[in-house]
């Protein structure tokens, strides 16, 4: 058994090897000590190798999969390696040989299938990539439901795309230097990987497929090596691929993405993001395409345009948007049914799903179809509802209404669907009551009021009676056979027992096997109509997504976008999704703002207290970009927008100590990266670019990089900064405009208004807001002697800024503070609010005596 095994895990050496043994699938050696840690189960060991004990642990088959999640979870590769023979057919090869066992399946994170394993409401992509030359081919599938996609970018592009997927799972040749699973590099050749798609898809050209560059092939070859490897040459199925091209969304970079907080919150969850704040859908491929469609704002002005006309329709039609979404809302997930049974890890159920979900379909065609006013969007989906109506009779006419989940036991084929398969299930019931009837007679004719009939996998049918009562069917001339002596009860058998199990085991056994091969001819019915199965589950996708944006902007009074040719960015009372919703669950309400980037204005410099509001303003307008080119209505009264190319965001504080990145490292990193790919067609958020160094260096460079994008960039571009210095830059750069958000201070407390005024801020209220975190009275005052003393020596040299218009940029330098006399120090102690008109008076007492 052991050289067995040692001959699989040869196969998959970088999988823990799930070995079946009976009811157990067992791990051993490394596996074992891994798999227990992991899944926090017991170690044992059994038997030896080289003198030591066998580390050994083990799930049972029937909770295989809630132990692969956990694996899988953690990271990891499982290879199952099942029995591919029976007991009895090992034993007539000889008494002394073990059951045969191959790998059936390398279960791997980007190769699932089953619902316990997968998040209904996500993608779950599996990537390859492949650099040839100076381009890095992209090859993409979710084999759940067969999407595939294909790219090809350069290596500075490489990290957009990749964050835009989110790979549940990332091939790369063995010699590229990203982190990944590395494969041969002979699975990415170009010309095995042109061989590959043609045999996949039955084509003698790549022609129809848009023209694949040598990259985009090389790594669509590495992924269906991959898929062939961990499917042991089941190839699930994989609708046409669709080449995309950078040019055909928004391009967002990781850090954006994560600063945007678009379908993953700072925490890693879905509640708080974008997505989580936006999401009405009402079936997971609903939720799935939502996400999408936000990770990925078109760049094609006539697309948005068709899917805003669609969520326009449901806007408007109130009626019609809720009888759509209770239609969806009972429909199951056609598109994951399918790429289970494409997979050959489905069964009855999975073609139950199909059979309602696409009879529901057609009937929903039917009723749009009755509508007017037909937006173009849905008249081009319509024809996509229908022409299932063969497969649906067939399934509907040979499945019970509610088939199970497993096929093992039998009992998912309808009565009447087939005339032998009824009639042998007949034999099976009529001796089945026969032997209830034959159970009756024994105890008559024994005496034995508690004797039974049972079933076992082990003896069949068997009498069983307990020891007490045996001796009567112990005897000679009983008619009975002895079986099996267990603790307080005997089991016996009889002839007519015998005869009458073994009619209702074959019928039983022939009712399996003819069920069975009526699933198979099932499966492959749906499998022939696969394409077409597909295009209506994305069909129903759309409909939900159009449907549920329709809802959202219904409920949060939004506006559908006005998209133009020029590079403008004019929104009026425009809101934070996401702050919005929070500040609705605690009664609070979102103060809106207005924003007007325009060739005259493309960059805006907002100054302003911290916690008054610019963060938000800045994400707000980048969202509010992303909503608009995914399709959907934004939070705003109006909004008319050129479309954007690149969106970029540099906000808040970040480290990346594993690759040795401080704080401010990343954010030059992050700002360094902007400068570089920002196009006029490009918006930018910035926010305290500069203020993780020191004052002279941040000022600075943000001093250099407001300009840069002013003069280089020339792109829309929001500027968050504490630098009042920088406001200068208006008197020089025409298109600079300057903002802030308004605050003041009323009897000691600090007020923030939210609201956006033109203008720069009159000075940054940093000790107020010291103040509102509760900073020690004591530490307040000195930091209000500390500031008048260096606003002092600002007045008398000219500022921070002095000379910044002249190279050397910071020629003056700042006054130290002056040394405190008793007297000073007293009154910075006072909390002038909190003294009794008593204690006033016994304080001034003190002071004059310090003066003497």
């Amino acid at each position: 058994m052991m050289a067995q095994y040692f001959a699989l895990k040869a196969e998959a050496p970088d999988c823990l090897l799930f070995y079946r043994m009976g009811d157990f699938f067992e791990l051993f050696f490394d596996d074992a000590k891994l798999a227990a840690a992991v899944l926090d189960i017991a170690l044992t060991a059994r038997g030896e190798h080289l003198g030591m004990p066998i580390p050994m642990c083990g799930v049972p088959v029937h909770a295989m999969e809630a132990y692969l999640a956990r694996l899988i979870k953690a990271g990891h590769r499982v290879a199952i390696a099942e029995q591919t023979e029976s007991p009895a057919a090992a034993k007539a090869r000889g008494s002394k040989s073990i059951v045969s066992r191959g790998i059936v399946r390398v279960v791997t994170a980007g190769t699932l299938t089953e619902e316990t394993l997968l998040e209904a409401r996500a993608a779950n992509w599996l990537v390859a990539v492949a650099p040839v030359g100076d381009a890095i081919g992209i090859a993409a599938a979710d084999i759940s439901t067969g999407r595939f996609e294909i790219s090809e970018t350069t290596p500075a592009g490489l990290d957009a795309e990749l964050a835009r997927l989110a790979a549940a799972e990332l091939i790369i040749p063995e010699d590229f230097a990203i982190a990944g699973h590395a494969r041969p590099r002979s699975d990415f050749d170009s010309v095995a990987g042109e061989a590959r798609l043609k045999r996949l898809f039955g084509v003698a050209t790549l022609d129809g497929f848009g023209g694949l560059t040598r990259a985009q092939i090389a790594a669509s070859g590495g992924l269906i090596a991959y898929l062939e490897h961990a499917g042991k040459g089941t190839l699930p199925f994989l609708c046409a691929p669709v080449k995309r091209a950078a040019t055909d969304h928004m391009l967002i970079d990781a850090a954006t993405r994560e600063s945007l907080e678009l379908v993953r919150s700072a925490s890693g969850s879905r509640s708080g993001s974008l997505l989580d704040a936006l999401d009405r859908t009402v079936t997971p491929g609903g939720a799935r395409l939502l996400a999408s469609d936000i990770g990925a704002p078109l760049m094609d002005r006539v697309a948005i345009q068709a899917r805003l006309d669609l969520v326009s329709h449901y806007v408007d039609n109130g009626g019609t948007r809720d009888a759509m979404r209770a239609a969806l809302r009972a429909l199951p997930d056609v598109a994951r049914a399918l790429g289970r049974l494409s997979a050959g890890r489905g069964g009855p159920r999975d073609l139950g799903q199909l059979r309602d979900g696409l009879g529901e379909a057609r009937m929903l065609r039917e009723r749009l179809a009755k509508g007017s006013d037909v937006p173009p969007l849905l008249a081009e989906l319509l024809p996509m509802l229908d022409g299932h109506g063969a497969l649906v009779d067939l399934l509907s006419r040979a499945l019970v209404p509610t088939p199970p989940i497993d096929a093992a036991q039998g009992g998912y084929i309808a009565e009447g669907y087939d005339a032998a398969l009824d009639a042998l299930r007949s034999t099976g019931g009529s001796g089945r009551r026969d032997i209830a009837l034959l159970e009756a007679r024994y105890r008559e004719q024994t005496g034995i009021a508690a004797l039974k009939i049972k079933h076992n996998n082990v003896l069949g049918y068997h009498i069983e009676v307990s020891a007490k009562n045996a001796d009567p069917l112990m005897a000679v001339d009983s008619g009975f056979t002895h079986r099996q002596t267990l603790a307080g009860v005997v089991r016996f058998n009889a002839p007519e027992l015998h005869e009458l199990a073994m009619s209702v085991t074959q019928a039983g056994a022939h009712a399996l096997a003819a069920e069975a091969a009526h699933l198979e001819e099932l499966v492959a019915a749906a499998l022939a109509r696969a394409k077409e199965i597909a295009a209506t589950a994305d069909a129903l996708a759309r409909f939900d997504v159009a449907s549920a944006l329709a809802e959202r902007a219904v409920e949060g009074g939004w506006c559908r976008p006005a998209l133009v040719e020029d590079a403008r960015f004019d929104v009026t009372a425009g809101r934070h999704p996401v702050v919005e919703a929070a500040l609705a669950k605690s009664g609070a309400r979102f103060v809106a703002n207005d924003v007007m980037l325009r060739p005259e204005s493309r960059l805006w410099l907002v100054t302003g207290p911290n916690m008054g509001g610019k963060s938000t303003f800045l994400r707000q307008n980048a969202l509010i970009a992303v909503l608009a080119q995914a399709g959907s209505y934004v939070p705003a009264e109006s909004a008319t927008l050129g479309l954007v190319d690149r969106l970029f965001s540099r906000v808040g504080a970040s480290d990346n100590l594993a690759r040795g990145r401080s704080t401010f490292m990343v954010e030059m990193v992050e700002t360094a990266a902007i400068l570089a790919q920002a196009t006029e067609r490009s918006f930018i958020i910035l926010d305290e670019v500069g203020r993780g160094t020191s004052t002279y260096d941040g000022l600075a460079i943000a001093w250099a990089v407001v300009e840069a994008v002013h003069e280089i960039n020339r792109c829309r571009c929001l500027f968050a900064t504490h630098y009042h210095e920088l406001t200068r830059l208006a008197e020089k750069l025409d298109a600079l405009s300057l903002h802030h958000v308004r605050a003041r201070e009323y009897k000691g407390d600090l007020i923030l208004l939210h609201e956006l005024a033109s203008g720069p801020a009159d000075r940054s209220y940093g000790i107020a807001v010291g103040r509102l975190a509760g900073l020690p009275p004591a530490v307040l005052a000195r930091a209000k002697a500390v500031l008048s003393k260096l606003e002092a020596g600002r007045d008398a040299t000219g500022g921070l800024a002095a000379g910044l218009d002249d190279l050397p940029l910071f020629a003056a330098t700042m006054p130290e503070p002056e040394a405190r006399d008793a007297v000073h120090v007293a009154l910075e102690a006072i909390d002038v609010d909190a003294l009794s008109p008593r204690e006033a008076l016994d304080r001034l007492y003190e002071l004059k005596r310090l003066l003497q």
